[in-house]
This record gives structure tokens, C-alpha cells and sequence, in this order.
């Protein structure tokens, strides 16, 4: 137990034969259960998982009969930590790249109840840009932007981190079912827990890299499959939060300023190549495309403020 609440860690895996045991042995005494799901691994992590049951009786082995993906994982291990009553669900990925050192700052937050959701922010140490590789670290800085903006914590970076702890109260309101199948799960958790008004805190951890872990992360793949799920993500949240529960003018502002600013953008644009390269254009053309612009940008940026001061009280206490 942690500060009196009961502690489970859930570990998601797929083919994490070499740093799964690693993962398990070093996981402190205070935690209470270790909840595996081996998501249909097609190496020797069963076999490493079940060795280490023998010598630990703490942990728990949850096996799919066919490949869910992460988001898969994660919903079989939430429903099954949901059910059993934990006070605090941690998640850390069989690859070893979560250090269990961080484990207390992850937790702390949520067992002094100062927040709801407490999630990993790799971004803030000071070496995260010199330990994490680059195409990673700046495909992470823009799914973190655009991310801010679909789910409302307008505070929180790194996004893509998957270790993060969420407290009993919030995993019974979290909409489980289902989760997003793949990477863009920690994107879909965290809009979720907007529209249901979850307190979210961003916690200080070290990158860890360099283990012996093998990404099955493609980039290239990844960003595209998540932004679209964001645009998603944004709209649902509008509608849930601004529409249904309870109304609030900003959703007019968002209508405007997309209905606005990328024809305007579009246009103006377009003109100013034409300019370049063709010859002239009316005066008359280039201010509307100009208006329009500029008027889209107004009411995004206001429409952004009011979610922000919307949201503001759903930061978790530092």
C-alpha cells in the first residue's frame, strides 16, 4: 500500500521476452498487485511471466486468445482493476522504459487526492532532448499540441507517455469500452477524462532508452492515424462537454473560425502564388480572402481561451 491506498500495476506486453521479468522484479514492495495482459505474444513472454509467478505472488497473468493492440491491452487490464476495487491502477509497458524509481511521484498525487490522473511527462528533463531520439521527440511536440487543443488540458506535454496511474473514482467513470486499439490510446484516455472532468496532473520522469527495447512504433504511420483520431477526439469532446452537458458559446466561436479561416487561408494563398507568378489580383479578392482570415484566427483564439479558462480547475494540484 501507498499512503493507505492499495496500489496495482498493470503491464500491458507483446513479444517482451527479454525486459518483462526486469520489468516485474523491480516494481517495490509497496505495490500490491501486478496485473499482466499479455496481449497474444508470439515469443517467450508467457513462459518468462509464468517463471516469475512461481517466485512472486503478487502477480497476475491475463492472456487474449488474438492480437488487440495496446488499447486492447489496456482495456482488458482496466476492466479487470476496475472490477477488483483498487484504490490506484499504474500503467507501465513491459519494454523497460518506464524506471520504477518515478513510481512514488507517479502515485502520490492520486493517494493524497490531489488529482484524478496522473501521467509521465519525459519532456521536462533536462536531457529529454539529448536521450530521446529525435523524429521521436518532435513527433511527440506536435502530437502534444494538438493534443492540448482536443482534449482541454491545455497543461498538459508528452502526450504519447504511457506511464500514468488514474485512482478508482476515475476509472469508474472512464468509457472503457472500447479504448482506442492502438498508439493513440493515451490520446483517447485523456479526452475521455476531460468530458467526464477529471483533475489531470503532469509529473517530471526520466526518459529511459537504450535498454535493449526495440520500438514497434512506425513514425510515418503513427502521426497521420493519431492526428486524424484528434480531429476526432476534438469534435466528440465539443459536443459531450459544450452540447449535451452543458452549453457554453465557445462551441459557436469553434464553428465560425473552421467554417472561416481555412477557406480564407486557402485563398489567400492561392492569390499570393497567382501574384507571384501569373500577375495581378483585384483588390477586392485579396481582402475578402484577408477578412476571412483573419476573422477564422479571431475566433479560434477565442474559442481557445474560453476552453482554457473552462478547464482550468481540472489541473491537478502541483
Amino acid at each position: 500500500m501507498y499512503l493507505e491506498k492499495t496500489v496495482a500495476v498493470l503491464i500491458p506486453a507483446y513479444n517482451e521476452e527479454k525486459l518483462i521479468r526486469q520489468v516485474m522484479e523491480t516494481l517495490p514492495d509497496w505495490v500490491d498487485h501486478v496485473l499482466v495482459v499479455d496481449d497474444c505474444s508470439r515469443d517467450r513472454t508467457i513462459e518468462k511471466i509464468k517463471e516469475y509467478m512461481q517466485e512472486d505472488g503478487r502477480v497476475r497473468l491475463i492472456q487474449h486468445e488474438k492480437n488487440k493492440g495496446v488499447g486492447g491491452a489496456l482495456e482488458t487490464g482496466y476492466r479487470a482493476c476496475r472490477d477488483a476495487g483498487y484504490d490506484i491502477t499504474v500503467v507501465m509497458n513491459g519494454d523497460a522504459q518506464m524506471h520504477p524509481e518515478d513510481l512514488p511521484a507517479i502515485v502520490e498525487p492520486l493517494a493524497q487526492d490531489r488529482a484524478d490522473y496522473a501521467k509521465g511527462n519525459r519532456l521536462f528533463h533536462g536531457e529529454a532532448w539529448r536521450m530521446i531520439p529525435r523524429v521521436r521527440y518532435l513527433g511527440n511536440a506536435a502530437l502534444s499540441l494538438l493534443t492540448k487543443i482536443a482534449s482541454g488540458y491545455w497543461h498538459v506535454a508528452d502526450s504519447q507517455c504511457g506511464f500514468t496511474a488514474i485512482n478508482r473514482h476515475a476509472l469508474s467513470l472512464l468509457d472503457i469500452d472500447p479504448l482506442f486499439p492502438r498508439y493513440g490510446v493515451p490520446n483517447d484516455i485523456l479526452v475521455k477524462l476531460n468530458i467526464e472532468s477529471m483533475r489531470v496532473i503532469d509529473v517530471p520522469i526520466r526518459p529511459v532508452y537504450g535498454v535493449g527495447e526495440k520500438s514497434k512504433m512506425k513514425i510515418t504511420k503513427v502521426i497521420p492515424d493519431i492526428s486524424l483520431l484528434l480531429l476526432r477526439l476534438f469534435f466528440r469532446r465539443l459536443v459531450a462537454k459544450y452540447v449535451i452537458r452543458d452549453f457554453h458559446p465557445l462551441v459557436f466561436f469553434y464553428v465560425f473560425g473552421l467554417l472561416t479561416f481555412p477557406p480564407g487561408f486557402t485563398m489567400g494563398l492561392y492569390y499570393f502564388f497567382y501574384r507571384l507568378f501569373v500577375g495581378k489580383v483585384t483588390p477586392i479578392t485579396a481582402l475578402f480572402a484577408a477578412f476571412l482570415t483573419l476573422m477564422g484566427l479571431l475566433f479560434l483564439l477565442f474559442a481557445m481561451l474560453f476552453d482554457m479558462e473552462q478547464n482550468r480547475g481540472l489541473k491537478g494540484d502541483p
